[in-house]
């Protein structure tokens, strides 16, 4: 596996120069070194898109690592998840990116990695949210003007039928501010564009670490 080159050409499915779905892709395989860098796409986990603002959706394609995708690892899909070409795949869970986009008007990039924070916070507990109180960075979700604030991030059972976890999903998404976790598998995030989107994961990445690392503490504790 090998980095994209510059020299490298992006083109739109049906084959023609476009300047909109090459920045798509381009923003696509950054997040992905970006979020590989972190540990958050181990193997060929995770999956990254973008909306255009003419309603294509850019999504990379199944199986590919995200730390080493090229042009040719993003594909378009439509609203409903299915590949403009035939030939090319998508993951599975591009239905719960397009949820998210046509349930959020706004939405221009959706991220689903999977850290060992979110893994294993959400395994170690039967709850059905998650809560994160108190953290500067907790302003970096939407709405969110103060450290002194306490949100949930919705934890939903891991479901290999995405059609039943999509609606599952739908239930609570009006309410989401910082994303969800689906137990034992990872996070999605989403933004009006790329950067916003990244950052969010950035900070919620980082929550979910401080987390983890208080409940190591409490249990240092406990033992002593």
């Amino acid at each position: 596996m090998s980095f994209v080159t510059d020299t490298e050409h992006a083109r739109t499915p049906s084959g023609t120069s476009d300047i909109a779905w090459d920045k798509a892709v381009e923003q696509i395989i950054h997040a992905g070194r970006r979020m590989d860098q972190r540990g958050w796409v181990p193997a060929t986990a995770g999956n990254l898109s973008v909306r255009l603002a003419d309603g294509r959706i850019a999504v990379t394609r199944s199986g590919g690592h995200k730390g080493f995708l090229t042009r040719q690892g993003v594909i378009e899909v439509g609203l409903d998840g299915t590949s403009i070409r035939p030939k090319d795949r998508p993951s599975a869970e591009t239905l719960l990116h397009c949820q998210i986009y046509a349930h959020f008007p706004d939405a221009g990039a959706v991220l689903h990695g999977h850290s060992v924070a979110s893994t294993v916070l959400s395994m170690a507990s039967t709850d059905s949210e998650l809560y994160l109180a108190d953290y500067e960075v907790l302003k970096v979700f939407e709405g969110q003007t103060t450290h002194e604030t306490r949100l949930a991030v919705p934890v939903f059972p891991n479901d290999q039928d995405i059609a039943r976890l999509s609606r599952s999903v739908a239930l609570f998404l009006n309410d989401m501010k910082a994303g969800y976790i689906i137990r034992g598998h990872g996070v999605y995030v989403w933004g009006p564009d790329m950067d916003t989107a990244l950052a969010r994961l950035e900070g919620l990445e980082f929550l979910l670490a401080c987390e983890l690392e208080q409940a190591k503490l409490r249990a240092a504790v406990q033992e002593a």
